[in-house]
């Protein structure tokens, strides 16, 4: 006997399919973090952290600015402006912990929605040599890698996050590895913005000379990676 044929799916089960495919949800993310740029720059969300903050004090207001900076940094807000606010603020040893924890809220945000959104969508798309390599390398040593890529200035934060929400690092090297990479050029533009006050002072000299100093190193690197990749694409 024949088995019986299997019924078509109705016009309800193909559009929860649709609704639940890789393809949407990577749409769904992409209007989403094309709305959230919109809003940052209709908004200004920064200029309000660092000059219409509540009138709140302590504790509460350090754990406020975390969490609207996580809220920011996720939005594409640049982490610079929001770390000299948090020194403004706060002054360097609160304004370094909460733009730290900040940090990190920013940081599990935009992991936690390429993981979700995106990475279903776009791991098939890792075809090339570089994307292969780059995969492997943050999948297989997860702390390693995003400690680099916190530490070097050059690296965009936002895009850090996505790149690694498409491998297969897990979330407890990826937060780790995001508090105590991103931590001395986080403190640096704290401590600058905290002394913003007295620009002769030693402490707002040496942060930014440190500043400065990272901020040259990490061209020098990618100039020198440039050209090598040039001279080993003409062998």
């Amino acid at each position: 006997m024949s088995e019986p044929a299997t019924p078509s799916p109705g016009p309800a089960e193909l559009h929860r399919r649709a609704r639940l495919s890789p393809w949407f949800r990577l749409g769904l993310l992409v209007v989403l973090l094309a709305a959230a740029a919109a809003a940052v720059l209709a908004l200004r969300p920064e200029r309000m952290l660092a000059e219409g903050w509540p009138q709140l004090s302590g504790g509460a207001a350090v754990v406020l600015f975390s969490a609207a900076y996580g809220l920011c940094t996720a939005a594409f807000v640049p982490r610079p402006i929001l770390n000299i606010a948090a020194g403004a603020l706060f002054g360097a040893p609160a304004g370094t912990a909460a733009a730290v924890v900040g940090t990190v809220l920013g940081s599990a945000a935009s992991f936690g929605l390429g993981r979700l959104l995106g990475q279903e969508a776009l791991r098939p798309l890792l075809r090339g040599r570089w994307l292969k390599a780059a995969d492997r390398q943050l999948s297989r040593h997860a702390f390693r890698s995003m400690m680099a890529v916190r530490l070097f200035p050059g690296v965009p934060f936002a895009a850090a996050n996505y790149c690694a929400a498409v491998s297969r690092m897990r979330w407890t090297p990826f937060l780790l590895a995001t508090a105590l990479g991103s931590a001395p050029a986080t403190a640096a533009y704290v401590i600058a913005g905290s002394h913003a006050t007295a620009p002769t002072s030693p402490a707002f000299l040496g942060a930014t000379a440190f500043i400065a100093v990272t901020g040259l190193a990490a061209v020098i690197v990618a100039w020198r990676k440039k050209g090598l990749s040039r001279r080993l694409s003409r062998s």
